[in-house]
């Protein structure tokens, strides 16, 4: 139970650790390569757009998680509790809806990839593997808004303030 609760705490953390460090590593390799050797590779630059891809995606999951994605919060200074964690629960459920058919759509892509074959073009390898990143996102994104929407109805029911992660501004 410990591991799974270390993974739920950190997953984003160590995948988006993990797409960083092949990124850079990458595209540091491919500049000494470009200026040392005066040869770069295509396979390289592939690495790095798709790294980048799947930093963003899983990013956006992560700021789900830390509620860090940026919204207009002014009239939440001026709630109690209960209409500050109706509001969270509101937005939540919206941001759910369009989750659910996003990953809907974006499987399709992964799905219509799958049945044609389509490869990259310098690693010959899978698109699957790449457009899977824009699935992979929204999962996360929908597993972070549950675990959300049960915390907030949690501080709805019991009266405790909702957590509202990190602020920009005070």
């Amino acid at each position: 139970m410990s591991l799974l609760k270390t993974i739920d705490r950190n997953a984003e953390r160590w995948l988006l650790l993990v797409f960083y460090v092949m990124l850079v590593i990458t595209m540091a390799i491919e500049v000494l390569r470009r200026e040392i050797f005066a040869y770069s590779s295509i396979w390289g630059e592939e690495i790095v757009r798709y790294s980048f891809i799947y930093l963003a995606w899983i990013g956006a999951a992560a700021a789900v998680k830390e509620r860090a994605h940026i919204r207009i919060d002014m009239i939440m200074h001026y709630l109690g509790p209960r209409p500050k964690a109706v509001l969270y629960i509101f937005g939540d459920l919206v941001m759910f809806a369009v989750a659910v058919i996003a990953l809907y759509w974006s499987y399709e892509a992964v799905h219509v990839s799958a049945k044609f074959g389509s490869v990259t073009d310098g690693l010959r390898v899978s698109k699957v593997w790449f457009l899977m990143a824009v699935p992979t996102g929204f999962a996360l994104m929908i597993w972070r808004l549950i675990q959300s929407l049960m915390n907030d109805i949690k501080s709805l029911r019991d009266g405790t303030p909702v957590f509202e992660g990190d602020k920009l501004f005070d």
